[in-house]
């Protein structure tokens, strides 16, 4: 089902661009501007199963949307710039900003040279843990199991269910609805257990895939010393704060800026909630006291 739903999204669009009705929409739906919400930037990988591929991106797509913002003299500013033309509403000028989640090694790699290229200012929200080298990447995880198996055993509503994962199809049906469950789950804990079930089920070791993904603090602190590169939070856990009580979600927000500060030594004025779910706590709990600004996954 999300694979049909992104499909007739790309379709949508792309009737849109190839019949030019973009061009007539442009003065409806153009707006002030436009935030770029990434996380990989990496060369395309090859393979039939890729059920992460919305979460990335390649060095050349990136320098398309730049080459492309620039020739529509387009501004590309920071957070802190696009919330002043925000709250001031000064729309003279259209602009863009960038936006990185999680904290991923190829944000260094392969995004920065391109955002170098053209002067472009950027965000990066850090999962705290991420960085510590602890967390979990459940969707990458679940990604790495199913390319491995054949089949699928797991216990979902308290039904014992088998999943044929042997074609790049039936893997794809089984990442979907493995995917929607684990999501659905009412606790981060209760995410983990079955995630850390399914690893060691399927010989996958879960804590490795963060650390070969991820900068570490080392890595970290030179690249927040480029004056392109701002930090920003991304909760401690990668947790889904909506569905956290008030205490949790306050300390996820509160301890991953903590954390972020103590080592960078600079100060952490953004928060970006994990997945993007209705959370309207990020306000009142937002990362920066004088200037409460969120943006979801």
């Amino acid at each position: 089902m999300k694979q049909l739903r992104n499909n007739v999204i790309r379709a949508g669009l792309e009737a849109l661009y190839f019949t030019g009705a973009h061009h007539l929409l442009r003065p409806i739906f153009a707006g002030a501007g436009a935030i770029f919400m990434l996380h990989h930037v990496r060369p395309r990988r090859d393979g039939e199963f890729r059920p992460n591929r919305h979460l990335e991106v390649a060095p050349e797509f990136l320098r398309a949307m730049l080459v492309h913002l620039r020739s529509r003299d387009i501004d590309i500013v920071t957070m802190d710039e696009s919330h002043r033309r925000l709250n001031e509403r000064d729309f003279s000028r259209r602009f863009a900003c960038f936006t990185f989640d999680d904290g991923y090694r190829d944000n260094r790699d392969f995004a920065l040279p391109v955002m170098r290229e053209f002067d472009a200012p950027f965000t990066v929200y850090v999962a705290s843990d991420f960085a510590q080298g602890s967390g979990h990447l459940w969707w990458i995880a679940l990604e790495i199991v199913i390319a491995r198996a054949s089949s699928i055993e797991v216990d979902i509503g308290g039904v014992a269910t088998r999943l044929e994962t042997v074609t790049p199809a039936a893997k794809q049906a089984a990442f979907d609805r493995l995917h929607d469950w684990l999501r659905g789950l009412p606790g981060s804990d209760d995410l983990a257990r079955e995630i850390n079930a399914l690893c060691a089920r399927h010989g996958v070791d879960e804590p490795a895939i963060c650390r070969e993904v991820c900068m570490s603090w080392d890595e970290l602190e030179p690249f927040a010393d480029d004056p392109l590169v701002n930090i920003g939070a991304h909760s401690v856990t990668h947790c889904n704060l909506a569905k956290q009580p008030a205490e949790i979600a306050s300390q996820e927000m509160a301890v991953s800026r903590r954390r972020i500060e103590d080592v960078l030594q600079r100060p952490v004025a953004h928060l970006a909630y994990p997945y993007g779910d209705k959370f309207a706590a990020a306000r009142a709990n937002s990362a920066s006291p004088r200037r409460p600004a969120s943006r979801p996954r």
